[in-house]
This record gives structure tokens, C-alpha cells and sequence, in this order.
């Protein structure tokens, strides 16, 4: 299956650009980002916190079938510019990783069309790496065509 989101990593980068096309007007791929009840669909985990504002924070918690925590994240917004930018840091909370920070741009392309650009700038070019070994491609592949799905319903 072919993987809609590309991710590209440069050779001995901390950070990496994450691009997707999709067939949304960019009004409605911002919402997305920003509504708790789409979040938590797409993403498949339990929205606990998203202030959609700059200054605002956001706390996410997936948990696994018998109810267990597997991951909590969380992070705070430093720019917030409706439907065209969302400045924030991102942290998993007990895991090797340290807070990172992206740069999410969503652009319009035509009156139903959007792009989403992400830069993630992490810590140092072996913490990028590291997350390069996970299935972090296909996941984010596969929530972003959730993403898709769940907000074609609501055209």
C-alpha cells in the first residue's frame, strides 16, 4: 500500500518534514487538529486536554484493550494562526524521547483541496533516528487516512 504521508529525513538532521495531500478544504483539516472529538477519532486516543489557542496546552492518553495506560503525551501551543499554523512542543511521557517541537502549516490548495506540513525538529540527529526505527511511517500514515475518512463524513 502506498503511504499518502511522506516523511523526509535528511542524513545527520535533528529534525524532519512530514507532507500529506489531502482532499479536504483546509478549514475542515484544521478542525481536525483542533476539536477534541475529531482528535480523539483520528488519533484513537483519549483527548484529557486540548486548548486550541497560543499559550494553550493539550494531554492525550491511549490506553490498550483491558483499560492500561500505554502512552500519555502532552505539549503546549506556542503560535496559533487559524487554519493556517500551529506552533507546539510534543512529549511522550515515560519513554526515551524528549520533548520535540513542531511546525504544523496547512495551506490551501484549491477550494476542497489542503496540504499539512510538518516540521519536527527533535533534540539531536540520533533521538530523529531513533524514531525513524519505529513503525512511526506507517502509524502516522494510517492515522492520517482515519483523518480522512472521519472528516469526509462530515462535508
Amino acid at each position: 500500500m502506498e503511504l499518502k504521508t511522506k516523511i523526509n529525513a535528511q542524513e545527520n538532521k535533528q529534525d524532519l518534514v512530514i507532507t500529506r495531500d489531502f482532499d479536504l478544504p483546509v478549514e475542515l483539516l484544521f478542525k481536525a487538529y483542533i476539536e477534541p472529538e475529531i482528535v480523539a477519532q483520528w488519533m484513537g486516543t483519549k483527548v484529557l486536554k486540548l486548548e486550541s489557542k497560543k499559550h494553550g496546552a493539550y494531554q492525550f492518553e491511549t490506553s490498550d484493550a483491558k483499560g492500561n495506560v500505554v502512552v500519555q503525551m502532552n505539549g503546549v501551543i506556542h503560535e496559533f494562526i487559524p487554519n493556517q499554523k500551529i506552533t507546539r512542543t510534543f512529549e511522550m511521557e515515560n519513554s526515551p524521547f524528549t520533548v520535540q517541537l513542531e511546525f504544523l502549516e496547512f495551506e490551501k490548495v484549491t477550494e476542497s483541496t489542503s496540504k499539512l506540513t510538518i516540521q519536527i525538529v527533535y533534540k539531536s540527529n540520533e533521538l530523529r533516528d531513533q524514531m525513524m526505527q519505529l513503525p512511526f511511517k506507517q502509524g502516522l500514515n494510517m492515522a492520517h487516512n482515519r483523518l480522512q475518512e472521519i472528516c469526509n463524513n462530515l462535508k
